[in-house]
């Protein structure tokens, strides 16, 4: 059996466009351990987005194997993909995806209300606890528009860890974020990892050698290159 939270065999993505095929992703192979910090970098369009959503079943291969919390994800039908994903993937996204009708604790408590993984009672709770690992409990009653973008990062890794996922994926994080907010925001991945957390985060930065375990680097659709801390 496996030890790897993670595994990929293979994958590949092809889409049709008015000019006929696009390979979007070329045979690639990725495994990830638990507690493994992973940054996929790349230029746009070398795959690296692409290649999370097949991690997150939101995509499906064009062939290959997918393998995330011991569930090959491609063989799943659409009936269960979101719940499936909900109890095993946190998703952390460049433009924080808060519903803005929603105080902070409330979008913390939204997978677990969808997923039905705490009694009602113990959610709040559960958000508080969060909030206050990511540095921003006394924002709990705010609207997410009230709070500054590297907050709102924040209050969006606690919701992506509200189901303590093994798994969490993160898409370009730091994307709109200064410098110094952007170490906060990967101290935060590393503190992660070392709880044993599987973490793929994708990136335009080439140089994450002071805090992902291991970077792989996509170009056209394939790794080119592979390298660990």
């Amino acid at each position: 059996m496996s030890t790897e939270v993670i595994d990929v065999q293979g994958a590949a993505k092809s889409y049709r466009t008015p000019a006929g095929e696009f390979p979007a992703l070329r045979g690639v192979d990725l495994s990830v351990a638990p507690g493994e910090f992973v940054a996929v970098t790349g230029r746009s369009g070398s795959g690296k987005s692409t290649l999370l959503n097949l991690l997150a079943g939101i995509d499906r291969p064009t062939s290959g194997r997918i393998r995330v919390a011991g569930t090959e994800v491609h063989t799943l039908p659409e009936s269960r993909l979101s719940s499936w994903r909900g109890r095993n993937v946190g998703m952390v996204f460049q433009f924080f995806q808060l519903l803005p009708t929603l105080t902070v604790a409330e979008n913390v408590m939204l997978p677990m209300d969808f997923c039905a993984t705490r009694p009602p009672r113990e959610r709040r709770p559960r958000a508080m606890e969060l909030l206050d690992l990511v540095g921003i409990a006394d924002h709990a009653d705010k609207m997410p528009s009230a709070l500054s973008g590297g907050q709102q990062q924040r209050a969006a890794i606690a919701r992506a860890l509200a189901n303590d996922p093994p798994v969490l994926l993160a898409d370009e994080p730091t994307g709109n974020l200064d410098s110094a907010t952007t170490d906060v925001i990967l101290s935060m991945f590393t503190a992660r990892a070392a709880a044993g957390t599987a973490i793929v985060m994708v990136t335009h930065e080439r140089d994450l050698s002071g805090w992902a375990h291991r970077q792989v680097h996509l170009a056209d659709g394939r790794v080119v290159a592979e390298a660990a801390r």
